[in-house]
């Protein structure tokens, strides 16, 4: 009989696992999901291959979010630039591709390659925190996305 208590309080305690983890899972996406839905579209006027985006992190801020949506093997160049009148410059970037990998660096160019999948791309813009003084930071983000003909002897 001790046994089979055991038993019970093993699978118990093996379903509680279960719907922590599945719990924890669920709230993970719906953080996810609300992250993507508050991004910031990047928008392409018809027919237009660059973009230019601009904005300003509060001194309360770390990072805005932007997105944009694009094909496996089309080219793109994305930049962030200072932009004038902010007393500091947000020039870390980082491109969150659609397959999970993520490119980017400090300032200037942060990412010029073909991309590697078709979907939704996620890009952070940030404030380098070791070289910050707590003050608005500005920043334009130039975006090119080459449509998939002119991209193809780049990305071969």
């Amino acid at each position: 009989m001790l046994s089979i208590n055991h038993q019970t309080v093993s699978l118990a305690s093996k379903g509680i696992q279960a719907l922590l983890l599945s719990t924890a899972l669920a709230v993970i996406t719906a953080h996810s999901a609300v992250a993507k839905n508050s991004d910031t579209p990047i928008h392409f006027a018809k027919g237009a291959i660059t973009s230019t985006t601009t904005g300003k992190l509060s001194p309360n801020e770390d990072e805005h979010w932007y997105r944009f949506q694009a094909g496996s093997s089309q080219y793109a160049v994305i930049n962030i630039l200072p932009l004038a009148g902010t007393a500091e410059t947000a020039n870390v970037g980082v491109l969150h591709m659609p397959n999970g990998t993520q490119d980017g660096t400090k300032g200037g160019i942060i990412y010029q390659g073909c991309l590697p999948t078709t979907g939704d791309y996620r890009l952070r813009i940030a404030r380098n925190l070791m070289a910050t003084q707590g003050k608005t930071a500005g920043y334009k983000i130039e975006t090119m996305i080459l449509p998939k003909y002119a991209s193809q002897s780049l990305c071969k």
